[in-house]
């Protein structure tokens, strides 16, 4: 990176409004209700089939091949609480927010109200120690500093966590309600969060036996978990981190620290989306169906401005992610 990037130059502060507006004359910016209707009404009846097919199919190790389709729609409804969360669905706050109870807390037993609050902190200081939940210290190290003076258990993790990237990705889904329920603190969101569990582990048993029950439910939620990281890993893992006190623009702050990953209409659906991190980290208010269509815009008004935009193949995305920690966890 050149001093030129890392530091704002004097034109960097209006750098960002040609391009804002240039995309809201494009109707970019605009609802799509009518889309968001449609899409969530298709997932949800796929969730409830599969839900059905677990009931019907009953007592039977054969089960656990339907964890699979059960936890890909289980990830398309938590991209729903996402755009939930950055208000894409709904006009008004007020039902955005009830959605992203229903969704979050008692579809996917998510609590919406923590889940926005980390993941405002990620967007407003994308890929910076100390300010983004998303890179703090963890399981996985991503900087040199959050691996010393670490346990051996852990410094041992650190050394091979660019291996252990994907089984540890499966424990995702895991952490994710446990730190729900650790912050719930009101009554209504405890009794959301324990309607989920409830209607959960019913389901599992009157279909199956405790034993298989378990069984099912780890593997779900590892595979929930495995999918999530597929998502959300390659937009920043490997990126440039902004050291402690930069003061990067706007525009340089969200596009350095960010990739998109490509891919055509498979890719969109498997991803939600995020594979146009950088689009959606420039305008998080811009409804999911766009974001492809933003992409030109973006990628040339980059350009213009000699500033990198990075894409690579989801495959490649993973390469660079995981040479990162390996890198990291060695160095330690």
């Amino acid at each position: 990176m050149t001093d030129v990037l890392i530091e704002p130059t004097a034109r960097s502060a209006s750098d960002f409004a040609p391009l804002l507006d240039q995309v809201r004359r494009s109707g970019l910016l605009r609802l799509r209700r009518r889309r968001y209707a449609v899409m969530i009404a298709g997932d949800l009846l796929a969730l409830a089939g599969v839900w059905a097919i677990i009931q019907v199919v009953g007592n039977t190790w054969w089960q656990l091949f339907l964890t699979l389709p059960l936890a890909i729609f289980t990830v398309r409804m938590i991209f729903v609480a996402h755009d939930v969360g950055h208000r894409q669905v709904a006009r008004t706050s007020r039902v955005n927010r009830i959605a992203g109870y229903l969704v979050g807390d008692v579809l996917l037993g998510l609590s919406a109200r923590w889940w926005i609050d980390k993941h405002s902190r990620h967007h407003a200081n994308p890929n910076q120690v100390g300010r983004d939940p998303d890179v703090g210290t963890g399981a996985l190290c991503w900087t040199t500093d959050q691996a010393m003076g670490r346990s051996r258990l852990m410094t041992w993790l650190g050394r091979h966590q660019g291996r252990l990237f994907f089984p540890l990705l499966m424990l995702e889904a895991l952490n994710l309600h446990v730190g729900s329920a650790r912050v719930a603190r009101s009554a209504r969101e405890l009794a959301m969060l324990s309607a989920h569990v409830a209607a959960y582990l019913g389901l599992l048993l009157w279909a199956m036996g405790p034993g298989k029950a378990v069984v099912f439910l780890l593997v779900h939620q590892a595979l929930v978990g495995l999918h999530l990281g597929c998502a959300f890993a390659p937009g920043h893992k490997g990126m440039v981190m902004p050291p402690p006190g930069s003061r990067w623009d706007f525009l340089r702050k969200q596009v350095l620290t960010t990739r998109n990953v490509q891919g055509g209409p498979a890719t969109d659906w498997f991803l939600g989306g995020l594979n146009y991190q950088i689009e959606h980290h420039l305008f998080p208010g811009m409804p999911r169906p766009n974001l492809r269509a933003a992409r030109p815009l973006v990628r040339a008004h980059c350009s213009d401005l000699g500033l990198p935009y990075a894409e690579e193949p989801l495959a490649r995305s993973f390469g660079i992610t995981i040479r990162h920690l390996q890198h990291v966890g060695r160095r330690a």
